[in-house]
């Protein structure tokens, strides 16, 4: 997974967990693409000081996936939901009984990840 990608999921998922300062930074770096000197003169530290910031963010949000699994969870559900699409598009050259089979078997797998 593109790292850009993992980290506004992880933001998405756990963002909240962050302090109001920590949000406000990591935002701004990792969303609107501020260099760190940027983001070191907006907010009136160092340089070294939003890079840390960063790092730090960046492992509690990996912290809290690995612990909760929220995130993978996500992608595994939503690419059940991307393959019963891509069945439902099939549906004219696809047996209704098989169709069927395969939606209702995907749908069980969703709702045991719920």
């Amino acid at each position: 997974m593109d790292q850009l990608l993992k980290q506004s999921l992880l933001y998405d998922f756990y963002g909240e967990l962050l302090t109001e300062h920590q949000r406000r930074v990591y935002e701004e770096v990792v969303q609107n693409d501020l260099s760190y000197s940027e983001a070191a003169e907006s907010f009136g530290v160092s340089r070294q000081g939003i890079h840390e910031l960063i790092k730090r963010c960046n492992k509690m949000l990996e912290s809290y996936e690995e612990r909760l699994h929220l995130v993978e969870r996500f992608l595994r559900i939503r690419s059940s939901v991307q393959e019963i699409q891509v069945l439902s598009a099939q549906h004219e050259t696809i047996e209704k009984q098989a169709l069927a089979e395969k939606v209702l078997a995907i749908s069980q797998q969703i709702l045991e990840e719920l």
